[in-house]
Order: C-alpha cells, then structure tokens, then sequence
C-alpha cells in the first residue's frame, strides 16, 4: 500500500503553471500531472490527516476534497479550474456546525485554519446565545491573545450588535460575528515539500486547538 509522506515539487508546480494556463485544453494536456503528483496524493494525505486529527482531539474525523472544477455558472469569472487544493477535516457524528479543520494550498502559500466560516440559521441563534454568555467573553480573550501571537483572524462581519440583544452589549464583537475561523500562513507554499508533513500540519493544527474547544461548546 502506497503511504504519504509529503507532496512533490510536481504538485506546486502543476498549480503554479495551472494558474498561468487555466483552460480546459491545457488542463487535459496536463491531467496526469494532475492525477499522480495532486488527487492521488491528496487522497492519501486526507486519510493521514483523518486520523491524526482524531489523535489529537478524542473525536473521529472525515476529510473532504474540494473539487478543483469551479462551478463558473454565476461567477462573472469564467476560469473552469481552482488553482488551489483545498481540504477540510470535521468531526463526525455530531450535530449542529461543529468547528472544521482546513488546508490551503496555493501557489504563493499555505494556510491553516480552524473554525465555521458561517453560521447556518438554526446554529447560529445558538453561536448568538452563547457569546452572550460567558463563552462570548472567551472567545474575545482568545481572538486577542491568538492575534498578538500573530494569527489571523478576520473582523466580524455585522457593523451592529443582532436585534435581540442591547447595542451596548460588553460582547458585541462576539454577537456581531456570524462565524469565527482563526489562520496561520506559511510564506511559500514549500512547507508541503518536506518529510513528514502529516505530522507538521497537526503540530501546527495542536496550536489553534483553543478554537477546535471553544467552539465545540456550541451546541
């Protein structure tokens, strides 16, 4: 059986020239590139990192590959190919919007993150109520903390605090956020070139674990 160890110059190159050549010709000249040195590692990589996950946290993980097909149907941008690989890990048998686990790779850099990128409705009444509560003042504490460390961490996404709540609210950055995702960024996207990235990327996923149980608490 064929084990993973890390991804091949190949595999940043493919995505390198995929992003100065994206048609549908270049593509299918290419896509055994594409076959050997990107999916089939990938797929492998996923099912590393599956398990790994579920090492580090106690709770099974699925993974998802995201399709590198773009779906250009309202998309004033008609390119038919993501240059990018794009992986999540989430808990599985859970319900509501446990917090995932995501991989980016591009051909400038790579990105780690952990979180909900939004909110679906029913959860997000629940997201609301709890930052709120006592897990609102949490979540703040650790959105400054973790910056001042040098992660990234968007704004929130609402100018005000949600109808239902005082406008003066002492957790008003919580209650205007309609998700929370916390990132780290590798300059170049080298990192996945190395030995023993599955071990590398959950070392530096163990660092966002204060995201992964926070909001876990949600429910």
């Amino acid at each position: 059986m064929t084990q993973f160890d890390c991804f091949s110059s190949e595999a940043v190159g493919f995505l390198q020239d995929l992003k100065a050549n994206n048609t549908k010709d270049w593509f299918a000249a290419n896509k055994a590139t594409y076959e050997t040195h990107l999916k089939a590692p990938s797929k492998l990589f996923a099912d590393d990192m599956a398990f790994a996950l579920q090492d580090l946290t106690g709770q099974d993980h699925g993974s998802k590959i995201f399709r590198i097909h773009r779906d250009v149907r309202f998309s004033k941008d008609k390119t038919p190919y993501n240059a990018h690989l794009h992986l999540a890990f989430m808990p599985t048998g859970q319900e509501g919007q446990p917090p995932m686990w995501f991989f980016g790779l591009s051909p400038e850099k790579l990105s780690l993150g952990c979180g909900v990128f939004q909110y679906e409705k029913v959860v997000l009444d629940a997201f609301r109520d709890a930052m709120a509560g006592s897990l609102g003042a949490e979540l703040i504490q650790t959105t400054a903390e973790m910056r001042d460390q040098g992660f990234r961490i968007g704004d929130p996404e609402l100018k005000r605090v949600p109808s239902g709540f005082d406008k003066d609210h002492p957790h008003e950055e919580a209650l205007r956020r309609k998700g929370y995702s916390v990132w780290m960024d590798a300059e170049t996207p080298a990192f996945v070139l190395e030995p023993n990235l599955t071990e590398r990327t959950t070392t530096m996923f163990a660092e966002l674990m204060p995201v992964f149980l926070l909001l876990s608490r949600i429910k």
